[in-house]
């Protein structure tokens, strides 16, 4: 029997990464590294109960890296922008993992990207936890590593925190705060992730060098209110707030989202359809909504 590729995944135990996990250990022909900086922690003891190699590494430390891109033959890259909130800090963490893979030969890296919007906008706007990922996938393609890009789309598991829904000052209604206006607004269960990274994988002559982005559904803030109504029984509706009123919320990184949502306006590339192929399970958003429905008992 073929020995299993091995697939180092970063990240391991964060929504995109345990989802990749989750996928890579239901195909026997994969053995799975996965790499977290608490072997100890409750999530990474469960994935090596679930059958991964769990290792210890820090995207900062290059020797570790090293060591856990070891004798792979591909990987599963994902940084976090929010974990230090400097767009430097994240281009030099990816430019780090680049040049590991890049070294030791990877056959193929899925890299978690988006776009480079500062650029793509000749410096109108700035989203700096895109702007660094956009930097990233430039380099892992300057210096020749075979990378797909796979960008999510707005993750419909916002819906379950910061996004959730409002009540309006009657006491009744809800409103969900989106500045979107009448423009659709692509999103995606992060936790279908998995799948379309085991689909990539399995088909890397066809998707090595593209940039894939992902989406579930498309729809405008009105038609999530409506299926929100739909789903819990309760009055939701678009608070039909602009993104200049949005930034001036004043929560931590709100001129930052409203940028996001300005960025969403120009409609980026995202691929329902291709999503939907790489992805048959893949939920829409009443589907989403439906299986999460006790989440919103308390509205």
């Amino acid at each position: 029997m073929a020995s299993k590729k091995l697939i180092t995944v970063l990240g391991a135990t964060g929504a995109q990464g345990g989802s990749v996990v989750k996928a890579l250990l239901l195909d026997s022909s994969y053995a799975v590294r996965a790499v977290t900086r608490d072997v100890s922690k409750p999530a990474a003891v469960k994935l090596k109960e679930a059958g991964a190699e769990v290792v210890a590494a820090d995207m900062n430390d290059e020797k570790s890296l090293k060591s856990a891109f070891s004798g792979a033959y591909g990987a599963f890259v994902v940084t976090n922008f929010f974990d230090h909130f400097s767009k430097e800090k994240e281009f030099e963490q990816g430019k780090r993992i680049a040049d590991i893979c890049k070294l030791q030969g990877l056959k193929h890296v899925v890299f978690s990207g988006l776009e480079n919007v500062h650029k793509l906008t000749g410096g109108k706007l700035k989203v700096l936890h895109f702007d660094g990922k956009g930097e990233v996938e430039e380099y892992f393609r300057q210096i020749k590593v075979p990378m797909t890009s796979t960008r999510l789309a707005f993750y419909f598991e916002n819906y379950l925190t910061s996004c959730r829904p409002k009540k309006c000052p009657d006491g009744k209604t809800y409103q969900l705060v989106l500045p979107m206006g009448a423009v659709p607004m692509d999103g995606i269960s992060v936790a279908d992730l998995g799948p379309i990274v085991h689909s990539i994988l399995q088909n890397s002559s066809e998707y090595i060098g593209k940039n894939i982005g992902l989406s579930a559904d498309k729809l405008t803030v009105q038609q999530y209110a409506e299926i929100f109504s739909e789903v819990t029984g309760k009055t939701i509706v678009d608070s039909k707030i602009t993104p200049e009123a949005y930034e001036k919320l004043g929560f931590p990184g709100a001129d930052e989202m409203a940028n996001m949502f300005r960025f969403y306006h120009m409609r980026p590339d995202r691929n329902v359809e291709l999503t939907h192929k790489l992805n048959p399970d893949l939920k829409t958003f009443k589907q989403f909504m439906v299986s999460k429905k006790d989440t919103f008992k308390d509205l």
